[in-house]
């Protein structure tokens, strides 16, 4: 094989190796991400237990925990896929030094009885004196002394080439204890997934004798949530038409000749000015890497039309997403803006509306709010804190965002959501 193609299959090796590598900490990197939000969730969940008020809530928390294991097992099952790989390459490698070496070693031995026939210096001094010239005598001693060196090129290189197969055993036994040890752990994680199934299942089974009366209930939530859609709605489209009289008015100013358009009296579309299309391209710029509205927590319930976790046959709708987290926890802005409304939905449950150019995010359930209308907010600058349901003992805060009036699936803008 042509020494380029040697050299290329080498090149090519290593640098899939190197890719491999990086993916391999980029997988224990999120491995321990979901062991940690395994241990939040564990933590989270005997809170709830202990209020012992609301099984759907345990539910809906336990369902988190299968989820979250799942995901446990299957960056486990890259990571061992990745090492295999991994050895492949590895042993490919050991078996193109053992058989290099082969070739080496019988040529190496070769020469070493061939020098050692001709070991006499009077052998030596012939070789050389039975030249018919003084060119060939010349050419002969260069040749010896070129033939010493090679020997010794190639004594070198056998042990360079042993020393590397030593380094690449050593590497693909480290591996196989590797994969050996992920071996161990996924199939602890799979007895202890059976297990938090058996649990839900129980779970399950412990309501289905309040399914009427629990299935009434959600209805009647799916009813509230729709109502304050609605009131979020209005509330957005008021702020639109506002900060669209508002551009008008500067417009006008600047331009009194000009007639007011349709367009800018709207209640669907803000017409953006120069600074609150810096603001919209920047939001927009930053979709998939915006942080949570929370600290810490999950989704308990997503975006869309879907069915109940419970109750397959009842569907839920939800313009945002739930996120469950830490009793006290603290809601923050997930971008810069203006709070355009402190929204109170009942005694107990305050919202806080922020816009960001013709983008809005919505932050509901809370029980305090630190801001008020018109106030500036930073990324991340806490805006209220989060309601603990007295009857489930859960803290969720509902989070949406929209463009204009048409909502968005946050799930997309948030990161690692």
């Amino acid at each position: 094989m042509p020494k380029f193609l040697l050299s290329l299959i080498f090149i090519s090796m290593t640098s899939l190796m190197w890719s491999q590598s990086t993916q391999q900490e980029k997988l224990e990197e999120r491995k321990a991400q979901i062991q940690k939000e395994i241990r939040e969730n564990e933590e989270m969940l005997q809170k709830v237990k202990k209020k012992e008020k609301s099984a759907v809530s345990v539910i809906i928390i336990q369902a988190n925990k299968i989820k979250l294991k799942e995901k446990l097992i299957n960056t486990t099952e890259k990571q061992k896929k990745l090492l295999s790989n991994d050895m492949y390459i590895n042993q490919i490698q050991i078996n193109k030094l053992k058989k290099e070496l082969a070739i080496l070693k019988e040529d190496y031995a070769r020469m070493i009885v061939k020098s050692y026939k001709s070991r006499s210096e009077q052998s030596r001094a012939m070789f050389i004196l039975s030249s018919n010239s003084f060119l060939q005598a010349y050419k002969r001693a260069q040749y010896m002394k070129q033939y010493t060196n090679y020997r010794k090129l190639q004594g070198e290189e056998i042990k360079s080439k042993s020393d590397q197969l030593i380094v690449y055993n050593g590497k693909l036994d480290i591996q196989k204890t590797a994969k050996q040890k992920l071996i161990v752990e996924n199939e602890k994680e799979r007895l202890s997934l059976l297990k938090e199934k058996q649990i839900q299942q129980k779970l399950v089974d412990s309501i289905k004798k309040d399914k009427k009366k629990i299935a009434s209930e959600i209805k009647k939530k799916q009813q509230e949530a729709r109502a304050i859609d609605r009131q979020i709605d209005r509330l957005m489209r008021e702020a639109i038409a506002e900060a669209n009289r508002k551009a008008a008015a500067v417009n006008a100013k600047a331009n009194p000749t000009a007639t007011v358009s349709k367009a800018a009296v709207s209640s669907s579309r803000i017409i953006l000015t120069a600074e609150s299309k810096i603001l919209a391209d920047n939001f927009r710029a930053n979709r998939g890497k915006l942080p949570w509205p929370v600290e810490k927590g999950f989704v308990s319930l997503p975006y869309g039309d879907q069915p109940h976790p419970q109750f397959a046959s009842l569907t839920i709708h939800n313009s945002g997403v739930e996120i469950t987290t830490d009793q006290g926890a603290t809601a923050r802005a997930v971008f810069g803006g203006e709070v355009t409304s402190v929204i109170v939905l009942s005694p107990v449950n305050k919202a806080v509306m922020i816009q960001h150019g013709d983008y809005f995010t919505v932050y509901q359930n809370l029980s305090a709010v630190y801001v008020s209308k018109g106030d500036k907010v930073s990324i991340k600058q806490s805006i209220g804190k989060v309601r603990t349901n007295g009857e489930t003992g859960r803290t969720v805060l509902k989070f949406t965002i929209s463009q204009n009036t048409t909502y968005n699936n946050p799930a997309s803008w948030l990161y690692n959501m």
